[in-house]
């Protein structure tokens, strides 16, 4: 969608495509990109039982859970909480029961686990 005058850019959300990741059960809406930088935010949804295998994160994530929660290592992130990760940080993440959440990185993930790239 164009910008407005204002510089405003107005995402119909409910009309983006789920897009499949290379995950099984993680899906993801891009709200918005940097192609230069690799920045993003997007809405991912996973699956019951789904997982992100291990990565580092190369800027900071921060992630909004809206629906479920997200589980790691570290704790668990349930619907109305928020996490922010350092850059740096490692974590292998899952969802027992489903997500829904909003999630906003400075740069992509780095994934370390054997298989995934």
């Amino acid at each position: 969608m164009e910008p407005s005058q204002s510089g405003s850019h107005y995402v119909d959300v409910p009309q983006l495509d789920w897009e499949a990741t290379e995950f099984p059960g993680v899906m993801k809406k891009t709200l918005w990109r940097d192609e230069n930088s690799g920045a993003f935010t997007a809405l991912f949804r996973l699956e019951p039982g789904a997982r992100l295998p291990c990565h580092r994160h190369t800027g900071v994530e921060q992630t909004y859970v809206l629906e479920g929660s997200l589980v790691d290592e570290h704790g668990e992130c349930t619907a109305g909480n928020y996490v922010w990760r350092s850059a740096g940080s490692v974590h292998e993440a899952y969802s027992p029961e489903g997500c829904l959440s909003l999630a906003i990185f400075q740069q992509p993930n780095e994934f370390i686990s054997e298989g995934a790239s």
